[in-house]
């Protein structure tokens, strides 16, 4: 899918993300820390890192600076709140900076950290991607903890499976 219309893209990344933020509210304080062996990321890890991404490697390389990534850790937002409040400023920042993009600037390359040259349309694609990915885990994460985790369309796949015509 090419992007050419940065509202479009804005609009379809609102909505990706009101998905993740289903997820993210039905986490458990008390799971907060909680990764499936050392040495993985936690859960507030995952959170923290869907975050510093999107606006330490995305939102700088969109402007066409360098990557500010610098990991996930604790040293950017510990505790149940502090972490979302991270999460949900440094969403707000990059939203501020992607919406100052233009439909023309969609075409233009950036340089991501691994010096590949893309276009911008290409690159914000590789944001929904790469919070798709994590989101994922996320769900992994919270159905081996046992948490009820919502369905992503509205219906769980048991529920479609049961409304289907083609149940024998």
């Amino acid at each position: 899918m090419e992007n050419t219309d940065i509202n479009s893209f804005l609009n379809y990344y609102k909505k990706l993300r009101e998905r993740t933020n289903k997820l993210i509210a039905v986490i458990p304080e008390e799971y907060m820390d909680w990764a499936y062996k050392p040495g993985k990321f936690t859960i507030a890890d995952q959170i923290r890192h869907i975050s510093a991404i999107e606006r330490y490697m995305y939102a700088e390389t969109v402007q066409g600076k360098p990557c500010k990534y610098s990991g996930c850790g604790k040293e950017l937002a510990d505790g149940y709140e502090n972490v979302l409040k991270f999460f949900n400023e440094k969403h707000q920042e990059s939203i501020e900076i992607f919406s100052r993009l233009t439909d023309d600037d969609l075409q233009r390359k950036c340089l991501t950290p691994g010096n590949a040259s893309i276009s911008i349309w290409k690159w914000l694609r590789t944001l929904t991607e790469h919070e798709i990915h994590h989101r994922a885990q996320l769900y992994i994460y919270l159905n081996m903890l046992g948490v009820d985790t919502p369905p992503m369309f509205g219906l769980s796949s048991e529920e479609v499976i049961q409304r289907s015509s083609n149940n024998f």
